[in-house]
């Protein structure tokens, strides 16, 4: 036992693929090792939503910071 990883408690799945595509294998992971998630899609649902929410808002008020500050001079000399 000369390798120090050798004695770790945790091990990694294997990964399938390389590069970018690197994964952990589908194939190999189990409930037991904590890769269950039963409402991980109303989770998704629930951030998606918050996020479309906060962009809503913030896109309204972030409108007017966007535009150059000669264009929003001009704006309030028209109106």
């Amino acid at each position: 036992m000369t390798d120090p990883l050798d004695r770790a408690a945790a091990k990694a799945p294997p990964v399938i693929g390389s590069g970018c595509t690197q994964r952990y294998d589908p194939e190999a992971l189990s409930p037991e090792q904590g890769a269950e998630f039963a409402d991980a899609a109303a989770l998704w649902a629930e951030l998606q939503a918050e996020q479309g929410n906060a962009g809503r808002q913030s896109s309204a008020s972030t409108a007017d910071e966007s535009a150059p500050s000669g264009a929003r001079e001009h704006d309030k000399e028209a109106g």
